[in-house]
């Protein structure tokens, strides 16, 4: 397929910038994530539903698709946009999401009626997603929140781009160390 999946190598792919992103149970994100009994939270593919039971509830843009799950998993699991954008890509291409609307760059999916046919046809394992899903939002319900994972994605992918632009100056290292460490000092007096 053209969004770049390769289902022997676990659905990996590369960004632009030449950085390995992986989807559902092989992102790092969900390394040792499981969801009872040795069981991963999402096994391959499982994603897949967790977006097309979301589309069914309304139709959704890829963002609010990531803050629905965070929310869902109670901040336990945060997918990276390099998950979920190339999955509605797929989702689009097999008949079972569409673009319902574009403002900008921003593209609005909704569930086709194939989508909710499949749905409907995969009854069982979505309701068996959804009740790993409640485990664990139960086991982390006072756990980090979802805006502060995403937070510290956000940082953590900030500083990778930048250092892969090249060699950093010296002025350019102390101020990047300045700005986390002023950063650091008022996270822990908050």
């Amino acid at each position: 397929m053209s969004h770049g999946f390769s289902h022997r190598r676990g659905e990996c792919g590369r960004h632009r910038s030449g950085e390995r992103f992986a989807h559902g149970p092989f992102d790092r994100g969900m390394r040792g994530m499981h969801g009872g009994r040795g069981r991963r939270l999402l096994d391959h593919g499982d994603l897949r539903f967790v977006i097309l039971h979301l589309l069914a509830d309304k139709p959704r843009h890829g963002y609010d698709l990531i803050k629905a799950i965070e929310e869902k998993l109670a901040g336990a699991y945060s997918p990276s946009p390099g998950v979920v954008y190339p999955t509605l890509t797929m989702l689009e291409e097999m008949g079972y999401a569409t673009v319902a609307a574009t403002e900008g760059t921003r593209k609005l999916y909704a569930l086709t009626e194939e989508g909710r046919a499949f749905l409907d046809a995969n009854r069982a394992t979505v309701e068996a997603v959804f009740a790993r899903i409640a485990e664990v939002s139960d086991r982390h319900g006072g756990g980090v929140s979802p805006q502060l994972l995403r937070a510290m994605e956000n940082l953590k992918l900030a500083l990778r781009l930048r250092l892969s632009r090249g060699r950093l100056a010296e002025e350019e290292v102390r101020r990047i160390a300045a700005l986390l460490d002023e950063a650091a000092t008022a996270v822990e007096r908050s």
